[in-house]
């Protein structure tokens, strides 16, 4: 919800049901996303997120200040297991591409300049017990899927066993990052698990071309 007196900017279309409310700490409007979501923007807004296992790729074109990011995991290939980085065609890798790509693919159709974008990585904490190296695969994902498609990488923070709170401000390519060196509930872990579970029984959509 939006503050009284605070007016949030239009989104772009299709992300109508992102939540979005107005930050009082850093005086601006901004979008929380949650596992499965992304964000694209070309207003002077802030994205945030908490991650765990997950990972969230911050996406902008640093020349005009349009961008996003997306949270996502890549879920389990009954056949190969953790499969995306073996084999292009698993499960696993088709849900990454579908997740990057689906952002990319607004932050261009926003205005981006393919040549002009870079990116910024966090998460994939190891936190849920019995998942392996869950958090790592997702990581080397993300990397392995921006060398390809040449995005540079110019900063992450990866791996470890802390969740991370992550804010991103696409109109400057600021990032903040915050360990949350303890958690008081087990919602973070719940959330993960929840989306985890849904992600296997969903079908990958379509795949997206990028222009």
């Amino acid at each position: 919800m939006d503050e009284p007196g605070r007016q949030l900017p239009p989104t772009l279309t299709g992300f109508a049901g992102i939540g979005r409310y107005w930050d009082r700490s850093f005086a601006r409007p901004a979008a929380k996303i949650l596992p499965g979501e992304y964000y694209v923007t070309v207003a002077d807004e802030l994205i945030t997120t908490v991650l765990g296992s997950c990972v969230s790729a911050c996406i902008r074109d640093r020349v005009l200040g349009i961008g996003g990011m997306n949270h996502f995991m890549l879920p389990i290939s009954s056949a190969q297991g953790w499969g995306g980085r073996r084999d292009l065609l698993s499960t696993a890798a088709r849900y990454g591409n579908y997740a990057m790509e689906h952002m990319i693919n607004d932050i261009l159709k926003a205005g981006g300049h393919r040549r002009s974008l870079e990116a910024k990585v966090f998460g994939g904490a190891s936190i849920i017990q019995g998942l392996g190296n869950v958090g790592e695969q997702n990581i080397a994902f993300v990397r392995d899927y921006l060398d390809t498609e040449g995005v540079p990488l110019v900063n992450e923070d990866v791996g470890d066993v802390h969740p991370r709170k992550v804010a991103f401000f696409p109109a400057t390519g600021r990032a903040l990052v915050k360990r949350l060196r303890t958690l008081h509930n087990d919602t973070l872990v719940s959330r993960e698990q929840a989306y985890r579970d849904e992600i296997v029984r969903q079908p990958v959509a379509g795949e997206v071309e990028l222009f």
